[in-house]
Order: structure tokens, then C-alpha cells, then sequence
């Protein structure tokens, strides 16, 4: 259980919007230092100056770096900043992702190493790199507390057709953080971790082809009739979502608060999960995932097949 965050340290992928602003706001209230990583230099700038403002007042500072966080360097020599300047972290928030969809056989071998670069390597990276400094941390003090959130999403539990590479980044998320959280618990009782499995949500996710590398565009061709219905799908989604990222930001906090593993942003989507958890374990077929709304599934065949 974790109730004292004044004073202490934050580190944020994606920081720039999203998920990632609004958890970099809650810290800076709570009179945090945060550490603020994105790969879009403009709403780093614009978010930067926003929580070193909020943090100022509070007693906290802001450190913020522009990078990929796919590249294993970058991130190793912003840590190394981070701990030189700060000390260990008391938490790490891996919450930086990009979005993409298509038949899962449309995807090129360069979306591949886009999408697992971010989604999991991102995450792998955070992971390596401050889980040491926190565990080394907690042993010379037996007062210090961590947590380490990695964001996954709904479809890290579940395998919605046409957004396949999305699906395996973001199972392999879950993964890693369910292996982390027994990990941790062999050789500490001071560090923790959660997974945060949002569904759709108003964020900046389904634009995410912004900050794909020039070097893509240039290479991948045309968006396939597949990965246009993808991409038009998730927009729809993703901005017609009723929960903010700012009561996903709390939901978040308050799960860190009170040790909680999995934090879900829709609830009610997890008959979803347990449909699929029957069919794994009865030995049926994978459930239509349109069953409760066919028009859309036959909407999406017709779209595929015409």
C-alpha cells in the first residue's frame, strides 16, 4: 500500500498526451518530480511547460526527453540521466504506444518492427533498465516504495479481428507484466507492479501514424483496403469513447495506491474476456466477436469481401 507520493520521483512514456499527460499532471499535484518521455517534440514542449508550472508550486521539478523509445540507446542514456539527476525512480509509468490495424497477413515486416518496437520493446526497455535501480534503491532504504504500470489494453485479453499486430504487442504486454509482478514478488515485498488494459478511450492512440518514421512511409506503399477500414474504425472508436484518460489517469493512481494488479477503464467489457477464457478452456472455436452487435460484422465482411 502506497499513500506518501509527495516528493517522490515519476517517470512517464508517452507523456506528451494521452494516458501519459494526465498521470504527469496527477503526480505534479501530488508534489512529484516527473519525468516526461515522448517522441513528439511540440506536445512534449507544450505538456513540459505545463507540468513544470503545476510541479513548481508543489515542490516537485520536471526533467523531459525527447525519444523512441523502441531505440534501446536513447532510453539507456535517458535513465542514466534520470538516476543521475534523481536517483531511482519510485515509479515507472511504460505507457507509450502506437496503433495500427489490418488483416493480420497485410501487415508489412516494417509495421511489425514499428509496432513491437514501441508497444513491447518500449516497454521491455522501461522495464530492464529502472527495475534494477529500484530494487538496488529498496534495499539500501526499507522504507522505499515502487510501482511499475506498464499500459497494455482490452486487447491485450482479447483478439479482435483485422487489428492483429496491435492484439500480439499487446498481449505480450500483459505477459511481460503478470511475469514482472511474480517476478518482483521472489525477491522483494517493496516493489509492485500493474497492467492497465483501457478500452476505448478519447486519446491520441488511432492517430498514431503521425510519429511513424519518414523512412516507412516511404517504403510500406499504399494503405491496404483493410488497413483504411482499420484505421476508420478505431477513429470512430477511440473518439466516441465516454470515459476520459483523465479518469483513467486516477483510476491509476488509486490502483497504485492500494497494490491493485489489473486496472480496467470499462469493466463491462470484461464478459468479453471471460467468453473468450470459456472457449480456451471448453475447447471451442474463438466466440464471434460481433455476437452482441452482427450488423457491425456484416458490415465489416461486406466492406472485405467487395
Amino acid at each position: 500500500m502506497i499513500s506518501n507520493f509527495k516528493g517522490k520521483t515519476a517517470v512517464l512514456t508517452g507523456a506528451g498526451s494521452g494516458f501519459g499527460l494526465e498521470c504527469a499532471r496527477i503526480a505534479a499535484n501530488l508534489g512529484m518530480n516527473v519525468v516526461m518521455v515522448d517522441v513528439q517534440q511540440d506536445a512534449l514542449d507544450k505538456a513540459s511547460n505545463e507540468i513544470s508550472a503545476t510541479a513548481a508550486t508543489n515542490g516537485g521539478q520536471v526533467l523531459s526527453f525527447r525519444l523512441d523509445i523502441s531505440k534501446v540507446d536513447e532510453v539507456e542514456a535517458m535513465a542514466n540521466k534520470v538516476f543521475q539527476t534523481l536517483g531511482a525512480p519510485h515509479f515507472v509509468f511504460n505507457n507509450a504506444g502506437v496503433g495500427a490495424g489490418g488483416l493480420i497477413w497485410e501487415t508489412s515486416a516494417k509495421d511489425w518492427d514499428w509496432v513491437l518496437g514501441v508497444n513491447l520493446m518500449g516497454v521491455v526497455h522501461g522495464v530492464r533498465l529502472f527495475t534494477p535501480m529500484m530494487l538496488d534503491a529498496a534495499k539500501k532504504d526499507p522504507t522505499y516504495q515502487g510501482h511499475i504500470v506498464n499500459t497494455a489494453s482490452m486487447a491485450g485479453l482479447l483478439n479482435a479481428p483485422n487489428m492483429g499486430v496491435y492484439n500480439v504487442s499487446k498481449h505480450a504486454v500483459v505477459s511481460l507484466t503478470e511475469t514482472l509482478y511474480q517476478d518482483l514478488r521472489l525477491v522483494t515485498d517493496q516493489i509492485s507492479a500493474s497492467v492497465l488494459c483501457p478500452f476505448f478511450v478519447p486519446t491520441g492512440i488511432s492517430q498514431s501514424h503521425r510519429n511513424k518514421p519518414s523512412s516507412m512511409h516511404e517504403s510500406n506503399g499504399k494503405p491496404t483496403k483493410s488497413q483504411l477500414i482499420g484505421q476508420a474504425m478505431s477513429d470512430k472508436a477511440v473518439s466516441s469513447g465516454k470515459i476520459s484518460a483523465a479518469e483513467v489517469a486516477q483510476k491509476v493512481f488509486d490502483a497504485i495506491a492500494a497494490d491493485q494488479f489489473y486496472i480496467y477503464s470499462h469493466p463491462k467489457a470484461l464478459a468479453s474476456v471471460q467468453t473468450r477464457m470459456e472457449d480456451v478452456v471448453m475447447l471451442r472455436n474463438p466466440t464471434d466477436p460481433f455476437a452482441g452487435k452482427p450488423e457491425i460484422g456484416a458490415s465489416l465482411k461486406a466492406a472485405l469481401r467487395t
